[in-house]
């Protein structure tokens, strides 16, 4: 993608027109000075048939205007009528104003696409802040699995959109490296090395990892010890053991992201927070003891459903309660170590000391109830200086023709992300994880994720974009010299009389086009990419519908043999098409493939 600065987009050009009918409104006494601007919006309206545009501009000011919505409507829309690029103002209701827009409007956005191409819809509107997401995060116990690809897919795909927004983007995971859980892991690990020794290990205990990805740890700790390991008491084993499986593990993790085009920027130890220089986790709980959120103290019993960390003696607790939480929470454990949630304060607090001040994490759907403490915690160790947005994503009912898909033999009791990314590919995967809002449960079903038709979304936007390269290569009969290479071609059909466009359904495209650097601002300030993957199919549907009306309608045809003009219009919509669906593609780790078989 290009990395030219981004121009001002129509919505946004529109909005600040709006802005000036009050500013003016304001010099002529009919409105307050000083009045807060920052509430009005101009977006697409519910019903188009009410016009290109709405804004509220006279619902949000008549408060402080002390005067009636319509009334100030009225004052408003007599402004906006003079204004070039408007071709009519209405009122709407109790106050909306819907906008027409003239039509040489939307011949300027087509020749904004030809000219920034995939940068088309690039934004500033992150002025550069950073932002950490934090993503996967996945336990080192095992390959992933197919609820662990939604995070990565979901954390992945709002990283890139922050960054095409205008945000500095550091993609995180953090290694749980430290709790008990990979203590386990180095247990399972040490079975598989006495089996790869010769010892008949019989069944995998209870407790223990039964997959088989275990067994080639098992057979590199023989290589590498023999069998003095099988001599020394746990406690001598234990660490080693460990620290091998849990590289072993990361490296496989690692392969499995990069099969679906994902790699992070800082993998982050939880165990370099108490093993490094200094033990962070006490630091951190000192820090917060110097401001009184931290005090030694009792829980009361709980209300209602148990707290799964309650105990009822005299522990150290973080005030969370000041900071918006349901009740105080414990900072250790009856054995003196830490608490799970006291090293995810000191590593938030890492993160805010690292200059991030604009947090996202990606939870799986059984962390819900974890957040409002973390979100406390970093109102506390920022003094309320950063922000924590944690997106839940729900799980996956992996299904294949309706019916549920049965575990992997190899993982033992899941099956494996790489196994689906083996079987559909890395962009059927990422799409149809996109297709739906993070917060809602998915099925993903195997048979029909590759399926070559409209109820296939991932196929229906990338045949879209293959159709377009179809089109060009078929318009060679007309215009042999059209280019290509994607700028010469842009160039060769950015001087099209655009005004040849007349058709409604053309128009409409138009239309859409317009709105895409809208969709890519919403959507990276709400952190909700999957708004790109509805907006690309829809904007493909009415590409194919349009393709569809010129099979019947030959005047409609984008190649038109005896109309050179009407024809170079057309492939410059066409550009205009396929430019978008290569960018929001992109943004979303999708391929855009010229052709497809």
């Amino acid at each position: 993608m290009t990395n030219s600065s981004p121009s001002q987009h129509l919505f946004a050009d529109v909005l600040a027109r709006v802005h000036r009918a009050c500013a003016s409104l304001a010099e002529e006494g009919a409105l307050p000075p000083g009045l807060d601007l920052t509430r009005i919006v101009v977006e697409p309206p519910r019903d188009a048939s009410h016009g290109d545009m709405a804004t509220n501009a006279a619902m949000v000011l008549a408060k402080d205007a002390k005067a009636k919505p319509r009334d100030l409507a009225e004052k408003i829309v007599m402004k906006l009528r003079a204004d070039d690029l408007i071709d009519n103002a209405d009122i709407a209701g109790p106050g909306f104003i819907n906008l027409t827009l003239k039509l040489p409007v939307w011949f300027d956005v087509l020749r904004d696409v030809l000219r920034e191409g995939e940068g088309y819809g690039r934004s500033a509107v992150g002025a550069g802040e950073k932002v950490n997401v934090e993503y996967v995060s996945a336990n080192p116990t095992g390959p992933m699995h197919v609820g662990h690809c939604r995070g990565a897919v979901f954390g992945d795909a709002l990283a890139s959109l922050l960054s095409f927004a205008g945000y500095e983007v550091a993609r995180e995971y953090y290694i749980n490296d430290a709790g008990a859980q990979v203590d386990v892991l180095a247990r399972s690990a040490f079975l598989r090395y006495r089996e790869a020794l010769g010892e008949d290990i019989g069944e995998i205990p209870d407790g223990l990892y039964p997959g088989d990805y275990l067994k080639p740890v098992g057979q590199a700790l023989a290589a590498e010890h023999g069998d003095t390991l099988l001599k020394r008491p746990e406690a001598e084993w234990l660490p080693a053991v460990r620290a091998k499986a849990i590289a072993t593990m990361m490296e496989m993790i690692r392969g499995d992201l990069a099969a679906l085009n994902i790699r992070h920027d800082v993998f982050f130890s939880e165990r370099s927070l108490i093993e490094g220089r200094a033990d962070r986790v006490a630091e951190t709980i000192d820090f917060l003891r110097e401001k009184g959120d931290v005090y030694e103290g009792r829980l009361p019993p709980p209300k209602g459903a148990p707290v799964e960390d309650y105990e009822d003696r005299e522990q150290t607790l973080f005030r969370a309660t000041a900071y918006g939480d349901d009740v105080d929470r414990p900072l250790k454990k009856s054995d003196g170590g830490y608490t799970y949630f006291a090293s995810d304060i000191a590593y938030h607090k890492t993160k805010f000391d690292r200059g991030f001040h604009n947090m996202v994490d990606v939870w799986g759907a059984d962390h819900g109830g974890y957040i409002k403490r973390v979100q406390a915690a970093i109102k506390a160790v920022t003094s309320g200086q950063a922000t924590l947005d944690v997106k839940i994503v729900q799980l996956v009912k992996l299904l294949r023709n309706g019916e549920p898909v049965k575990m992997s033999k190899r993982a033992g009791d899941f099956v494996t992300l790489r196994e689906v990314v083996d079987e559909v590919g890395s962009d059927a995967v990422r799409f149809m994880m996109l297709f739906r809002k993070n917060d809602a449960v998915l099925d993903f079903d195997l048979a029909k994720v590759i399926e070559q038709s409209k109820d296939n979304p991932v196929f229906y936007v990338q045949y879209g974009h293959a159709r377009g390269f179809s089109i060009f290569r078929n318009a060679r009969e007309v215009f042999p010299d059209l280019p290509e290479a994607d700028a010469a071609r842009r160039d060769f059909l950015g001087t099209a009389d655009m005004e040849r466009l007349f058709d409604p359904v053309e128009i409409s495209l138009l239309r859409k086009l317009a709105l895409y650097p809208r969709t890519v601002e919403a959507a990276a300030v709400a952190h909700e990419p999957h708004r790109i993957a509805f907006y690309l199919y829809d904007l493909a549907s009415e590409f194919h519908a349009l393709w569809t009306k010129g099979r019947d309608l030959p005047h409609l045809r984008f190649i038109i043999n005896n109309d050179a003009q009407i024809t170079r219009a057309r492939l410059a919509l066409v550009q205009g098409v396929v430019a978008v669906l290569a960018s929001g593609l992109t943004v979303l780790g999708v391929h855009a493939p010229t052709e497809m078989r």
